[in-house]
């Protein structure tokens, strides 16, 4: 394109603002205030409207006539319209000189009703009396439509939310329910013999795979067993239940703890050799009360090993090494061992949640020595006080404690104290 062509094209364009704007500045004052796209109203101090435009007349259907001399400001509102304005907004007028964004409806023939934004102010005269108010209304449909589609949003989001905390409340109670039914419903009493436990729950959205359970062998006999399945969820849950009844099938048939384990790997791998293999740990036993003492023949299969506190204050770990985990392999070495408790003594049996509980600013591991110093501060005053220290310790881990802890306890009762006689 030459130079001429781009002076020629400009040309043009100035020549059609030139035009805009003529044509802009022929509206005349009068044109602009009864065209406006707002309503114009101008009412004396009573109320009465002195002057209104086209506008705000065609919204109420309304003829000047009609209106001005004839109407106050408030007879264009509807019934809750006019009670605001008496108790608020002509006091605010009054009071402030103006009134600004106010919504109201106004209503027209038809008593249809038309939601507006209103803002208002007083002319005052040279010496500062009122003369009359100016007031100014915007239509506001669209906002007012814009406002209850989000008030109809926000109600539906509210209702689905306490709809989704009510099905979360009775999915948790469901699962607290399936959860208990994994665990005794209380510990059995056992003569000569005090047993406590706990169970501390990660969340209460996920069912856990600890376990534990204590019952009677013969007469004379009792068997215990602890463990943790891996993974969550129901199907945790199903793997939980299968083992906690083969466990007690196996000990009722043949009570070695060893031979008890092998049967529980054995019913574990062939349940779960198809791909989705589930396995657990866990530690099986056999108390035999004497006259003196209790004997403690137990196996573990890569669980942790179990922690004694002795009455004389200190605490050890009952080494298991060498158990391997259960239901891996169609073959599983599981590890024995043996001790006796005594008066005062107990045997502590936990999952792994404890010692993997994350502590301290780093967030480090608990870890086993730190539960054998603690349990060895603890008075050795029977199971259910140690299982209270330890209910103390993990709620102190708080959001470090975040897998699921069973623990169980079991000891001798130490003899009470003979009272002095005096002579």
């Amino acid at each position: 394109m030459c130079c001429s062509d781009q002076y020629a094209d400009g040309g043009q364009d100035l020549e059609a603002t030139d035009v805009a704007f003529t044509a802009l500045l022929e509206d005349s004052a009068e044109e602009l205030y009864e065209q406006a796209p707002c309503g114009y109203l101008s009412t004396l101090m009573d109320g009465t409207v002195a002057k209104i435009n086209t506008t705000l007349l065609e919204w109420l259907g309304l003829s000047r006539w009609q209106v001005v001399g004839r109407m106050r400001f408030a007879d264009l509102l509807t019934v809750g319209g006019k009670l605001y304005h008496e108790t608020h907004f002509a006091p605010l007028l009054q009071m402030n000189g103006e009134v600004s964004g106010i919504a109201l409806d106004i209503k027209d023939t038809d008593g249809q009703r038309m939601p507006v934004l209103v803002t208002s102010k007083v002319k005052t005269g040279d010496d500062g009396g009122p003369l009359l108010v100016r007031t100014t209304i915007f239509d506001a449909r669209d906002r007012r439509a814009y406002e209850t589609e989000l008030l109809h949003r926000r109600q539906a989001a509210e209702e689905a939310r306490r709809q989704a905390e009510s099905d979360r409340e009775r999915l948790q109670e469901a699962l607290a329910v399936l959860q208990r039914s994994l665990l005794p419903a209380e510990l059995p009493t056992v003569p000569g013999l005090e047993a406590g436990s706990y169970y501390h729950t990660a969340s209460p959205d996920l069912l856990g795979g600890d376990f534990y359970d204590l019952f009677p062998l013969d007469a004379d006999r009792w068997a215990f067993f602890l463990g943790d399945v891996c993974g969550k969820g129901p199907q945790a849950a199903a793997v939980t239940s299968l083992t906690r009844y083969t466990l007690r099938a196996a000990a009722l048939h043949d009570p070695d703890p060893v031979n008890v384990l092998t049967t529980l790997n054995t019913v574990l791998h062939e349940r779960y050799t198809s791909g989705d293999t589930r396995y657990c740990t866990a530690i099986v036993g056999v108390l035999s009360p004497g006259s003196d003492h209790v004997s403690v023949h137990l196996a573990s299969g890569g669980h942790p090993s179990a922690l004694i506190q002795r009455a004389d204050g200190t605490a050890r770990y009952l080494p298991t090494p060498g158990g391997m985990l259960i239901g891996v392999l169609p073959q599983a070495q599981f590890t024995p061992a043996r001790t006796q408790l005594f008066p005062g003594d107990t045997l502590l049996l936990y999952t792994d949640g404890l010692t993997e509980a994350r502590t301290g600013p780093e967030r480090e591991l608990y870890g086993d020595d730190a539960l054998r110093a603690f349990t060895a501060e603890q008075p050795a005053t029977g199971p259910q006080a140690l299982i209270t220290a330890l209910t103390r310790l993990l709620a102190g881990f708080g959001d470090g404690l975040d897998d699921d802890t069973a623990l169980l306890a079991l000891g001798v009762p130490a003899p009470l104290p003979t009272p002095r006689v005096k002579t």
